[in-house]
């Protein structure tokens, strides 16, 4: 049977955004962008604007730490009711399984000793319940944005820092993948799996981290899922002079899956970045950026590619631009034979700028216009959502692609 990634299509979707980072410390506060947006009061509203888009699929995230609050007691009356709706609808749901948050209930989050088998339990039960409804899955989004905010620059819990950090959040965030996939088919022998990853770009000499090495720490995590370490692998050394063990590059390739569809994330004004003495500087690459990102991940693991994230902050203009020269760009990449199956504006909302973590200023002076929908403050306090221009010309590329 032909599933949806294999029928040639060039499917349109959008996503909202789901980071959830419910520790608390001094100077740290929480971050849950479905509370910061309301989407929690907004979610019936939210999903009914989804489907008025003409978008066909939408990756939306479970709230771990509020579906899981205590270790195995599941609370699933709120998602119940968003499964239903969406299935109403007519939207597939990539279920975006972990966002960077854990359960509070976690001690030291991802450096847990039982994280994997944790979280492949609470991905298990997701899909048991939901079979049928829910049956596409990202077991963890972007792990090596989660791998430098939580181990190399210190942000997140667990609050490791350097590469020995980065190193020991990304074998535990890749681990917890793995078994997360398994527990997942055990429960559901259809389920597709989409793995989405960041795609960083670098243009310059980079410091700390020499350039060599980031050209291939990005692809890290996806390799050592798929079992693709071994003694010839570029990171090799640099992985021996860390400590990893022959013992657990060879449980990843024992124990390795396969994504069916990869996705990849790209931002045309800050994925490409200049990282000198530690400070990261966007700049701006538009489609090339985004024909060179599509290339190479085509190139390095023939599979089934997907744009899972891609917007701007800007004005409707800018954002209609960028609809109208990526689904271009994506057109000519696929009559050259690249196996493009998905493009997603992401966030389909505006979002908090993750920074508001970081300090106490109201969460309006944070708030981003990433999104087709605006939100907007009311007397009220509520955030009123607003269709900007760029809502129907995405509209109309959609509905054109469907």
């Amino acid at each position: 049977m032909t599933t949806w990634f294999q029928d040639g299509r060039l499917r349109y979707g959008v996503g909202i955004e789901d980071t959830f980072i419910p520790q608390i410390r001094a100077g740290h506060r929480k971050l849950d962008e479905y509370e910061l947006t309301q989407h929690y009061t907004n979610w019936r509203g939210d999903l009914d604007l989804v489907a008025e888009s003409g978008a066909e699929f939408l990756r939306w995230g479970v709230p771990w730490y509020l579906v899981e609050p205590e270790p195995g007691v599941f609370d699933w009356s709120w998602i119940d009711q968003v499964a239903e709706h969406m299935q109403a609808l007519g939207l597939r749901c990539i279920v975006d399984l972990m966002h960077y948050g854990t359960p509070l209930w976690l001690d030291n989050s991802f450096a847990n000793s039982c994280y994997a088998e944790r979280v492949a339990a609470y991905g298990r039960a997701v899909a048991e319940r939901y079979r049928g409804v829910w049956d596409d899955f990202t077991t963890l989004n972007e792990p090596i944005v989660n791998a430098e905010w939580c181990g190399e620059m210190g942000n997140w819990p667990p609050y490791f820092v350097g590469d020995d950090g980065f190193l020991t959040i990304t074998r535990a965030l890749a681990r917890g993948m793995v078994r997360t996939q398994q527990e997942i088919a055990a429960v559901n022998p259809d389920a597709v799996f989409v793995h989405v990853d960041a795609g960083f770009r670098y243009e310059g000499e980079t410091t700390p981290v020499p350039r060599a090495i980031l050209e291939e720490r990005r692809f890290l995590a996806l390799d050592l899922i798929m079992g693709r370490v071994d003694d010839a692998h570029p990171l090799s050394a640099w992985l021996n002079t860390q400590g990893v063990t022959d013992s657990e590059l060879a449980w990843f390739a024992d124990n390795a899956v396969r994504p069916d569809v990869i996705g990849v994330n790209y931002y045309p004004t800050f994925t490409t970045i200049s990282m000198q003495n530690s400070t990261k500087t966007p700049v701006t690459a538009g489609t090339a950026g985004l024909r060179d990102l599509v290339q190479l991940y085509s190139a390095r693991y023939g599979l089934p590619l997907a744009i899972t994230e891609t917007s701007l902050v800007g004005t409707p203009d800018e954002k209609i631009a960028w609809l109208r020269e990526s689904e271009v760009e994506l057109e000519s990449l696929r009559s050259e034979g690249h196996p493009i199956v998905g493009y997603t504006w992401f966030p389909f909302l505006d979002l908090v700028d993750w920074l508001y973590r970081f300090d106490d200023k109201p969460v309006d002076d944070w708030m981003l216009p990433f999104g087709l929908v605006n939100l907007v403050r009311g007397g009220d306090q509520q955030l009123t959502r607003r269709k900007n221009s760029a809502f129907e010309v995405y509209q109309e590329i959609a509905q054109r692609h469907r």
